[in-house]
């Protein structure tokens, strides 16, 4: 197989990787009622994805759409337990309610190999743990779970240590699982440096959800997303007794 063929079916399997996450991380949490909901994902406008068009380096990219990308519909497996058994990087709890996703895609006509991924992955402090993908923990408290995760796009989105000397993939994809061990801003503070540097160690760029590159305008727009969740998941003050 080619390595454009390898790409464009990398590009076609990206959109399962927000569905594989739920498996892999535990289950959204029920949306409470009276909260606003996102319109249907059949009434949404679809943006053909870009991955490693020449150009498209993030520190030159500029604009970018907020377009939502339809994400398929699909009966995945209840994920199993990583083979060596591992629970470094597990959630503690299973309940989430929001995801934020990043991609280090390779430039066009190249793949990322998967002895690159590790040795990108030990530079910049991710550690090898639950479900066989990658995680950034919290220094001096692990247990408290994924600060954020990365895993492979290529199903079933793990890392075969065994053979990782032929493992390829088209793209490499990073997830904020909210509510996070920290806060979601200060999450997202930690993620986007790993992802930003990740991609210059592997020659890759960094995409944004809907697979577009990412911009400062997209990331601006993200940080107030987070702002507004950190807002509204605070605990509330504690009201004063009346005096009688």
């Amino acid at each position: 197989m080619s390595d454009m063929a390898l790409l464009r079916i990398g590009i076609l399997v990206a959109g399962l990787l927000l569905v594989a996450a739920i498996f892999l991380f535990g289950r959204p949490a029920k949306t409470p009622q009276g909260k606003r909901r996102e319109p249907p994902e059949a009434e949404r406008p679809r943006r053909e994805p870009v991955l490693g068009e020449p150009g498209t380096d993030t520190a030159a990219a500029e604009t970018e759409s907020d377009t939502a990308v339809s994400q398929p519909e699909l009966g995945l497996p209840d994920a199993e337990p990583s083979p060596s058994g591992s629970d470094l990087g597990k959630r503690p709890s299973q309940d989430f309610d929001k995801i934020v996703s990043l991609y280090v895609a390779a430039r066009a006509g190249e793949v990322l190999r998967g002895e690159d991924i590790v040795v990108a992955a030990e530079k910049t402090g991710l550690v090898f743990g639950y479900m066989n993908v990658f995680h950034r923990l919290l220094d001096a408290h692990p247990e408290r779970g994924p600060v954020f995760s990365m895993a492979s796009i290529m199903k079933p989105g793990s890392f075969d240590m065994t053979n990782i000397r032929e493992m390829e993939t088209p793209a490499i994809a990073f997830f904020l699982t909210l509510p996070a061990p920290m806060t979601a801003l200060d999450g997202w503070e930690k993620m986007l440096p790993t992802v930003q540097r990740m991609a210059e160690l592997l020659d890759g760029v960094v995409l944004d959800d809907s697979r577009n590159a990412l911009g400062r305008q997209r990331i601006a727009h993200i940080r107030d997303e987070l702002r507004a969740y950190d807002r509204q998941h605070q605990a509330p003050p504690l009201t004063k007794a009346p005096r009688w």
